[in-house]
C-alpha cells in the first residue's frame, strides 16, 4: 500500500513487481488510510532496519522475518496495555523464577521471559 507521493515513481513500482509484490495505491484525498501499517514501517524502521546493513536480498528477508516474529510474539506493545499480540498475551505471567533472555538478530532485539514450571 502506497500513497499517491511522487517518490514511488514507474521505476520502482516496476521493481516491486520484478519481487512478486503488487503496489496497491491509496484512494486521492485519503490521508489516514493506514495508519496501523504506517505505524508498523516505523517502528521497523527504527528498532531494526536503521540498525542493520543488509549485504544481498535474503539478509535483508531475514531481518524482517525475525523483526516481525519479536514484533507479534516478543514486544509489549503500548496500546494492549503493555500486552503481546501474539497467543501468549492471554497466559498469566510468572511472578518468580529465573530470567531468561532470547536474543534476536545477534542481540539487537531481544525478549526477556521466565520459562514455564
Amino acid at each position: 500500500m502506497m500513497d499517491r507521493d511522487t517518490e514511488f515513481t514507474k521505476h520502482f513500482k516496476t521493481f516491486l513487481r520484478r519481487e512478486g509484490v503488487e503496489p496497491v495505491t491509496y484512494s486521492p484525498r485519503s490521508p489516514n488510510c493506514s495508519p496501523y501499517a504506517e505505524r508498523f514501517v516505523r517502528s521497523i524502521k527504527a528498532e531494526c532496519l536503521d540498525r542493520i546493513i543488509p549485504v544481498d536480498v535474503e539478509s535483508l528477508r531475514r531481518a524482517i522475518n525475525e523483526y516481525v516474529k519479536h514484533y507479534h510474539y516478543e514486544r509489549n506493545h503500548q496500546g494492549l496495555d503493555n500486552q503481546l499480540i501474539g497467543p501468549s498475551a492471554t497466559d498469566t505471567p510468572k511472578l518468580e523464577g529465573l530470567i531468561n533472555r532470547r536474543e534476536r538478530l545477534g542481540g539487537m532485539l531481544n525478549y526477556n521471559y521466565r520459562p514455564a514450571a
